[in-house]
């Protein structure tokens, strides 16, 4: 109980400092970009950046709820914020790289279906399991009524809780998240293999169809890993459970959307490094 009643933890303000020093981290990252690989390099980087963005903010949208919403005492699904939003993020990720050949707004458009598909189904049968596994309605803690729908929340809150199951706004939400988390994990896969295709033959002087292999992997390793590093981060930012867009937590967005540019110029930046040099 000590874990559903407790407030939010300190700093969950904004820093005007800390944005504006990320932002001018995240500037000095692009200049670098810019002089090492001012063609190919610097629009790969600012795709990669662009990714880390949509992921760091689609995360928000992800109703997690942690050990409490395991015990019906809290609403959201029972697992991490990471855990859930790489899962939905991969999944989404896999559907782009399948579609990669078929253009890059339709790889776009798979990565970002797959990964709602994945949170779509995940919260269906979250809710399935609380209602018909353990007989409790899906109801908000954080507001009165449904911001979607408009039903009316405390009726159906059980006494001494945080709300339990995924209200409607949480189910949308959740789906809102993995299309943006599955969309930006493809973009920055997307970005990655077009670098590596067109450098990795003359580096390693083998023929396109030989790099292509390597390239594909090269991306896929580095995009699975950037998108690990915005969800950890994001889920620092959260500091625990959230319900979803209508949490009060959401308003702490933008300072995780500029943690995110910061970390995926960083790691852009090293994944452009190794075939300039």
């Amino acid at each position: 109980m000590t874990a559903v009643a407790a407030k939010p933890a300190a700093g969950s303000a904004i820093n005007p400092t800390a944005m504006v020093i990320g932002i001018v981290m995240l500037i000095i990252l692009l200049g670098i970009a810019y002089v090492v690989s001012p063609g190919l390099g610097l629009m790969a980087l600012i795709g990669v950046v662009i990714g880390g963005v949509l992921i760091g903010f689609g995360v928000h949208f992800v109703p997690v709820g942690g050990a409490p919403a395991a015990m019906g005492q809290a609403p959201g699904i029972a697992t991490g914020v990471a855990m859930l939003a790489a899962g939905a993020g991969l999944a989404g990720l896999f559907g782009g790289a399948w579609a990669a050949d078929q253009g890059f707004v339709i790889a776009i458009i798979t990565g970002g279906v797959g990964g709602g598909m994945m949170m779509a189904i995940t919260c269906m049968m979250v809710n399935f399991v609380y209602i018909f596994g353990m007989g409790i309605p899906a109801a908000s803690g954080k507001v009165l009524k449904d911001p979607i729908t408009g039903d009316s929340q405390p009726e159906y809150k059980s006494q001494g809780t945080e709300g339990h199951g995924l209200p409607f706004v949480s189910f949308v939400g959740g789906v809102l998240g993995g299309v943006l988390g599955g969309a930006g994990g493809t973009l920055i896969y997307l970005e990655l293999l077009s670098l590596y295709k067109a450098t990795l033959p003359n580096i390693m002087s083998i023929s396109a169809a030989q790099a292509l292999p390597i390239a594909v992997a090269t991306a896929g390793i580095f995009a699975i890993g950037m998108f690990l590093v915005n969800s950890v981060l994001t889920a620092y930012n959260i500091t625990g459970t959230i319900e979803g867009p209508h949490d009060p937590k959401f308003k702490r967005w933008p300072r995780s959307v500029v943690a995110s540019a910061v970390a995926s110029a960083l790691c852009g930046l090293v994944a452009i490094l190794i075939v300039t040099f």
